[in-house]
């Protein structure tokens, strides 16, 4: 499963327990992409707790957020992850094949619409030069309708992704789906 020791679902106690009930109960199992975490039960609640939130934020979709996920995945090399959302791009939100390789190759050409294309430029730019940013970005989008929190619950989201592609990557995290 890993390089990592971490807790199988059949043998989770107390807190670790608790969170794979709620990750079941979610989706339908506990994928190694998260057992990875129960490794430290209180970052393991806190990772699913974030989770949570995404999953149901307000103006954040679930098609912006999963191309977030892919396209910051694929600078950070992790299979795993790019593999897991363009998955989830086709088999939950209905992309084509070609509509998750165009925003491979180009995010540019994300299936979204044009607000949300410019978050995930926004994103994607801030991540990989985060002293880029500047006054200016930030504008950009508020006048396209994104609050502060909109903008800041982005960038997390897209800087989180590089440090769990690391711990993904470093711990050798097999893909079970």
């Amino acid at each position: 499963m890993s390089l990592l020791k971490t807790v199988a679902p059949d043998e989770a106690t107390g807190e670790v327990a608790a969170v794979y009930e709620q990750i079941k109960a979610a989706f339908g199992g506990v994928p190694n992409v998260l057992s990875i975490w129960s490794a430290s039960p209180h970052l393991l609640k806190q990772h699913f707790d974030m989770i949570g939130y995404y999953m149901s934020h307000p103006n954040l979709s679930g098609p912006l957020l999963a191309c977030i996920r892919m396209v910051v995945s694929k600078g950070t090399h992790c299979q795993y992850c790019i593999d897991m959302n363009a998955g989830m791009l086709i088999n939950m939100m209905g992309w084509s094949p070609e509509q998750v390789a165009d925003v491979q190759a180009d995010p540019a050409k994300a299936n979204l619409p044009e607000r949300e294309k410019a978050m995930l430029l926004f994103v994607l730019a801030a991540v990989n030069d985060a002293l880029a940013v500047k006054a200016a970005d930030l504008d950009a989008l508020r006048g396209q309708g994104w609050s502060d929190t909109d903008i800041f619950d982005a960038l997390n989201h897209g800087a989180r992704m590089v440090a769990s592609d690391i711990i993904l990557n470093a711990f050798k995290v097999e893909r079970d789906y």
